[in-house]
């Protein structure tokens, strides 16, 4: 199976190692190459592998039908455009570290927090033209306590069950092909851009009377990103409680009082 790999971050690094691993050919990888320090572009060069652009990507799909059997997007920010979407032989599949359809784009482990949910999860979903919309494949839900959880560590807890989805489907689609599809609209639910995202982190004169202002601070504490902060004189002070601190404690240190 030939494979064109669009991801980033540590965890993009880990399972374009386990693809390798087995026998799938990675043509390119799509990763945030612009930065100097990317795990993904200095893995994918160490093995040989070319580091292309999305439109390079692209453009190597519509000079080469039929060639490329699956694209698959893990993290990778980019909107993916029709030639990576439709040429593919199976597809091209994004792994979303959220629940589908209820919740697309950004703010995931926010709201899973902020909304005392009694669950989390991950999809696999085929991409169309549009953020998070396209047919979904599967959806893997577990439990997390929202009373202890930080977005940090949701965040870590949320990569190990995507990383684990991943594995599944590829090997799926190694063995069958296209796969089959939930009967499910998922045109519907809530989209959070990284904007709304951003100004949900202030916190307002209601927010500090609220018995669950220790809720949002946890639900934005993910350093070293601002977390949710107060305001003064134009400058921005993120809060922290002491469950965090607490998680923070080395246990080798003597408390000084």
């Amino acid at each position: 199976m030939k494979m064109i790999y669009m991801g980033r971050k540590k965890q993009s690094v880990e399972l374009l190692k386990w693809t390798l691993e087995q026998g799938v050919e990675v043509v390119m990888v799509c990763t945030d190459s612009q930065f100097e320090n990317s795990p993904t572009a200095r893995f994918a060069r160490e093995s040989g592998i070319p580091v292309r652009s999305m439109e390079e990507a692209e453009e190597y799909v519509l000079e080469h039908p039929g060639q490329i059997d699956l694209a698959v997007s893990y993290l990778y920010w980019r909107r993916i455009r029709k030639p990576l979407i439709e040429g593919p032989n199976y597809g091209c599949i994004n792994f979303h570290p959220a629940i589908l359809p209820d919740w697309k784009g950004c703010a995931g482990y926010n709201i899973a927090i902020l909304k005392k949910l009694p669950k989390w999860g991950v999809t696999a979903h085929y991409v169309d033209e549009t953020i998070d919309t396209g047919k979904i494949i599967q959806v893997d839900l577990f439990d997390f306590d929202y009373k202890t959880a930080t977005a940090q560590s949701l965040e870590k807890l949320t990569q190990e069950k995507l990383m684990d989805l991943y594995k599944k489907i590829i090997l799926e689609v190694k063995e069958k092909g296209r796969l089959e599809t939930l009967n499910v609209d998922n045109s519907k639910g809530t989209y959070i851009s990284r904007k709304q995202m951003n100004e949900m982190k202030k916190i307002t004169e209601e927010d500090l009377q609220s018995e669950d202002l220790d809720v949002k601070i946890r639900a934005f504490w993910f350093p070293p990103y601002d977390g949710a902060y107060i305001e003064k004189n134009g400058k921005k002070f993120t809060l922290v409680d002491k469950t965090i601190l607490d998680s923070l404690v080395d246990q080798d240190t003597t408390a000084l009082f």
